[in-house]
């Protein structure tokens, strides 16, 4: 079905008189005759019927004007909408990691709306672990993530935008308790509170720990950097993790790291291999820009 002619029906069946229905639509009284003709001969009804110098809608044309009216109006928005995306407008879905939803995404966030003040712009934001927030990231249901390095295997365009000082931390009256600092053999005589498989932490400090050619005893795993540190606190062992403020808040001593092997670099990925919107595009360039 034309979706011309289907306008020219709307604005005839709300105008009533060819002429001025052909006038209003830029186009001849004989192609608007032909366009409803050709409208009738399809649905295999009237849909107009003389009422003196006036056109009428028939029932039928009642009934056809309400459906074409909800069509038209559902497509006008969505090509409103699109276009409106196309000029930069829209939502950016975002997937982070929980300490990096402390400050560093919501001030990029924040600050990236300063800028586009005059645009139409908002943001979802949803936390996970780094192997979640891949995998959902592959099934697109975030324009970008923020995670630590995705493995290569997965294709994914990953840039670093900022790093994490490790610490370990120590319950209140641990041997270690006493320290400032340490190093990775200090703590290989106590046991840790590990990050689980799903932790995109897990691979860096295994990777710490081979090079040592050791490994730690393991009293408990989860994938939470907050959860760790609570452990730690409730004394079920010491853990190597990212320095965060809430430390300050827990019942633990927090150690740096002498001769620390490696850095914990936190990255944007993105699936350069998908669309990603106009409005999205702009905003990881900005987070690319600022770093």
């Amino acid at each position: 079905m034309n979706l011309s002619y289907i306008r020219y029906f709307v604005e005839l069946a709300h105008v009533q008189h060819y002429t001025n229905a052909a006038r209003n639509m830029n186009i001849t009284q004989p192609s608007l005759s032909h366009a409803i003709s050709q409208l009738e001969e399809e649905l295999g009804v009237m849909l107009f019927e003389k009422n003196g110098r006036n056109t009428e809608l028939t029932a039928f044309g009642r009934e056809f004007l309400a459906c074409a009216e909800r069509s038209l109006g559902t497509l006008d928005a969505g090509v409103e909408s699109i276009q409106k995306e196309a000029a930069g407008d829209g939502v950016i879905r975002l997937g982070l990691i929980r300490p990096l939803g402390m400050e560093f995404v919501p001030r990029l966030a924040a600050e990236y709306l300063k800028k586009a003040e005059n645009r139409n712009v908002s943001f979802t934001f949803h936390t996970g672990t780094t192997g979640q927030l891949l995998d959902d990231l592959a099934a697109r249901k975030y324009d970008m993530v923020f995670c630590s390095r995705p493995p290569e295997t997965m294709g994914f365009s990953a840039v670093p935008v900022g790093r994490q000082d490790l610490v370990v931390i120590a319950p209140s009256g641990h041997p270690l308790a006493d320290r400032d600092s340490v190093t990775l053999e200090d703590t290989l005589g106590y046991k840790h509170v590990y990050f689980s498989k799903g932790s995109g932490m897990r691979s860096l400090v295994d990777e710490m720990f081979e090079g040592l050619g050791k490994a730690p005893e393991i009293a408990c795993e989860t994938e939470e950097d907050e959860v760790i540190a609570g452990l730690v606190a409730a004394g079920f062992g010491i853990a190597v993790v990212p320095y965060m403020d809430m430390l300050k808040r827990l019942d633990v001593k927090v150690l740096s790291i002498k001769h620390q092997p490696v850095d914990r670099l936190y990255y944007v990925v993105h699936d350069s291999r998908t669309y990603m919107s106009p409005v999205a595009t702009k905003f990881h360039k900005y987070v690319l820009s600022s770093n």
